[in-house]
Formats: structure tokens, C-alpha cells, sequence
């Protein structure tokens, strides 16, 4: 199972460390509600390969980052889950923190196949 800590060492083995003051991580899980707040029980989650490596790609290319790595738990995930993990590795903060939030936002928006299951 692909942890953030495999996800920090893969990077760290592929940066030029004396350009790099900052590696930041996202580990996203499953929440027991919807975004509406509707009561949930699982969440099937897939992806758009294609579409995830693209978005990869561009964001590697961002002003100051130095590496963008990221990993998705297809399948049925219950609550309390991972579902994605995102690292990114880059030069200040104000560089990185937004690239960090714009991987996130753009994977789950483009990449992103899911399925929750509510309770009524």
C-alpha cells in the first residue's frame, strides 16, 4: 500500500535539494458525510489515467516547483480511508501552497471518478 512517506522518499530522491526549502502533502480520506451533509456509507473512487498524468505534468511545470507526485486508492474505500495522496516539493511557500491546492482541486475535478453512497 503507497503511503505519503513512500510518496516524500520518492521525491526526495529526484529533487535537486539545494533548490527545494519545502516538500507539502495532502492526504485526503473518507468523510462519514456528503459535502451536503447528507449521511454516507463508502465511496467507489476511479480515474481517468490519462487525465490525472496530464495534470500531473502541467503542475511538475509550475513556477518554483521541483517535483509533483501523487496516488489514488481506486475501488471501494469506507470511512476513514485514504483516497488520495498528493506531495509536492518546490522552492518558497508561496510556490508551493498553491500548487499544492490546485493539484488537489484539479485532480478531484478532472481525474476523479466517484461514487458516494448515501444513507437515507
Amino acid at each position: 500500500m503507497t503511503t505519503l512517506y513512500d510518496l516524500v522518499e520518492k521525491v526526495k530522491a529526484e529533487i535537486d535539494v539545494a533548490r527545494v526549502g519545502m516538500i507539502v502533502c495532502h492526504n485526503g480520506i473518507v468523510r462519514a458525510t456528503s459535502r451536503a451533509g447528507e449521511p454516507a456509507e463508502y465511496l467507489d473512487v476511479d480515474v481517468d489515467q490519462a487525465v490525472w498524468d496530464k495534470i500531473l505534468e502541467e503542475m511538475r511545470n509550475e513556477e518554483g516547483i521541483s517535483a509533483v507526485e501523487a496516488h489514488l486508492f481506486t475501488g471501494r474505500r469506507n470511512i476513514g480511508d485514504d483516497v488520495m495522496l498528493v506531495v509536492v516539493a518546490g522552492d518558497i511557500r508561496e510556490n508551493v501552497f498553491p500548487v499544492l491546492e490546485k493539484t488537489v482541486n484539479r485532480l478531484k475535478k478532472e481525474a476523479v471518478l466517484k461514487k458516494e453512497k448515501i444513507t437515507a
